[in-house]
């Protein structure tokens, strides 16, 4: 611990608010509340704590926090900060996720569609259906059942539709506005609960067809049953009252929360939602932070009543959300909460195994590769690569690993703009220098390890970029590769010698990962090249053929090949004089027309 960060542990005050965690770039990691701010921000320094922890500490080099009058400001505050920083430590949780309706126009001949908008347009709105394939197979079930128009634009004439008994031809029979209304109310009561009724009466149908001897109504009518008890009766009733619920379940271990969501909805359980995270706070106040971001920062709709377990703070989370928080005592609603909790236990015991699985391949990985090197734990770590074919169109190509794991948002490519013929370290000279003076021009975040794939002259190269003309002061190693092309050894230090990794470890696999990612990346960027070249250059030859015309060939055509097979009038519509679109056709199919050598 340094010493700004316990002369700050000193004077905190002991009321409310958010505390925002900071690695050395002064970057914010972690973002939490606390009713007591002195106790909650202290207990990271002191104890023991799991190894998840351990890191997030680790890092941590100075932070700051924010007073606030309540808890419900400091739940609120700190749901505000985790979505403006986006701390790497915090749950992560999709933004603006929306959830399909089923919606009948307001048209005058109305057209039953899913959508995601709801608007202030007359138009009757179902939902919302957490599971879009439910919102679409009831869609497709009662477009079966009941016959509205099914086309956006009105055509002249009736349609597959009409004939299959799912329209009744509105563009060329006359349809009255009342038989419109009666179709809209049947599916009105049908998504209103009232399938059943609807279902019964398909049955006397069914009955009378049969003994009428007209078996094919009969088994049209049969069908249209089993679709319904197909695609709404795959959930028994669970409660009768009807009123839509999220109910919430949790559980924790060792560090991890897993929080279990059941969407009641015109009392079926129609699907549930599955998180499963590392958290770092008191667990009850995680679980009200999870339940807050999930409806304020996930655009999750708010049902009439949200149920949630024992020990729960209702008054914190009727003061955030707007709708009705309950704790049940007893009855059907208890039981739905102990079956989320029962649910998340579950989940969290099976999803362990993975978990640590993955973590002993990234996270843990990176620190024993820290440790090899006796360096601090590379959680950001930047390699290159260069690829050309005897000098033509060479290129690097950067990559990114965050704590184990590629982030392809900051992949970088490169052309080569000073270095003629090739030359790999004078490559790896420019594509350092390009890169690192931006890093401190932009103030970019700094990596905590830099692998070259390559060996001892690149390095040299590298570092002589870094340390002589950049004066930084970055770990830097090697990957060398053996005559199979794969990873052979990691060098490192002063002078370079090899690392001794076992080639079992998760470390070693770290690093064969990292050096595969970043040569598949300069490779398929140099292979984009070479096709972009191929195509430019066979256009270039042609006189009466610039830079615009070629443009507008590729542009039309999209390929050489297109344009072979193209006849000259085609070529001519786009501005093209015809002397010129015949030199093309002459010059593309000239290697066609030539015999084959013997």
């Amino acid at each position: 611990m340094n010493q700004q960060i316990k002369e700050k542990l000193a004077v905190l005050p002991d009321q409310p608010g958010c505390y925002l965690m900071k690695d050395r770039q002064g970057t914010i990691i972690y973002v939490g509340k606390s009713k007591v701010l002195r106790n909650r921000v202290r207990s990271y320094f002191t104890g023991a704590h799991d190894g998840k922890t351990q890191r997030l500490v680790r890092e941590i080099v100075d932070f700051e926090y924010i007073v606030t009058t309540s808890e419900i400001e400091a739940l609120i505050l700190e749901m505000n900060l985790i979505k403006k920083y986006d701390p790497k430590y915090n749950v992560l949780l999709k933004d603006d996720k929306t959830y399909p309706y089923l919606k009948v126009t307001a048209e005058r001949h109305p057209r039953l569609i899913v959508t995601r908008q709801v608007k202030k347009d007359s138009g009757k709105y179902f939902g919302p259906y957490p599971n879009v394939m439910a919102a679409r197979e009831t869609k497709k079930l009662l477009d079966r059942l009941y016959p509205l128009r099914k086309c956006n634009t009105m055509p002249d004439r009736v349609c597959l539709y009409y004939h299959m008994h799912q329209c009744l031809g509105p563009c060329e029979f006359p349809v009255s506005k009342e038989t419109n209304q009666e179709i809209v109310q049947n599916i009105t009561a049908f998504l209103s609960g009232g399938h059943k009724k609807i279902k019964q009466d398909l049955k006397q149908k069914m009955y009378k067809a049969s003994e009428d001897l007209d078996f094919e109504r009969a088994k049209e009518l049969r069908d249209q049953i089993e679709n319904i008890e197909s695609v709404m009766e795959q959930q028994k009733m669970t409660m009768n009252d009807q009123v839509d619920r999220d109910i919430f379940g949790y559980s924790y271990d060792k560090g991890w929360m897993c929080v279990q969501v059941f969407f009641v909805r015109r009392g079926k359980l129609i699907e549930r939602d599955v998180a499963l995270f590392p958290f770092f706070d008191d667990p009850e106040d995680t679980f009200l932070s999870y339940i807050g971001r999930f409806y304020l920062h996930q655009n999750h709709p708010y049902p009439k009543q949200v149920l949630v377990p024992v020990a729960t703070n209702v008054t914190v989370l009727e003061g955030v959300l707007d709708t009705k928080v309950i704790i049940p005592m007893r009855g059907r609603k208890k039981e739905l909460v102990e079956l989320a909790m029962k649910n998340a236990e579950i989940a969290l015991d099976e999803k362990f195994a993975l978990i640590e699985r993955d973590e002993e391949r990234t996270i843990n990985a990176v620190e024993k590769l820290g440790d090899h090197l006796n360096i601090e734990t590379p959680h950001r770590i930047e390699a290159f690569d260069n690829s050309n074919i005897q000098g033509a169109d060479p290129v690097s190509a950067m990559i990114v690993f965050i704590d184990g794991r590629p982030n392809k948002k900051e992949y970088r490519k490169y052309k080569v703009r000073d270095v003629k013929g090739p030359d790999d370290y004078e490559t790896m000279r420019e594509v350092i220098r390009r890169r690192y003076k931006r890093v401190l021009k932009e103030d970019l975040p700094l990596p905590d390890l830099i692998v070259i794939d390559g060996g001892k002259g690149q390095m040299s190269a590298a570092l002589d970029v870094l340390e002589n003309e950049l004066g930084l002061d970055i770990p830097l190693c090697g990957l060398a590769k053996d005559n199979k092309h794969k990873t052979s050894e990691l060098l490192y230090g002063d002078p370079i010698t090899p690392v001794d990794l076992d080639r079992q470890s998760q470390e070693f696999y770290l690093v064969q990962r990292i050096q595969d990612e970043v040569h598949r990346f300069a490779i398929s960027f140099h292979r984009q090249l070479r096709g972009k070249g191929a195509i430019q250059s066979e256009l270039d030859k042609i006189p009466g053929v610039g830079q615009k015309r070629r443009r507008l060939l590729l542009k039309h055509f999209k390929s050489v090949q297109e344009i072979k097979q193209a006849e000259i009038v085609e070529i001519t519509r786009l501005g093209i004089p015809e002397p010129v679109a015949n030199t093309i056709l002459v010059h593309l199919n000239q290697e066609e027309e030539e015999p084959a050598e013997d």
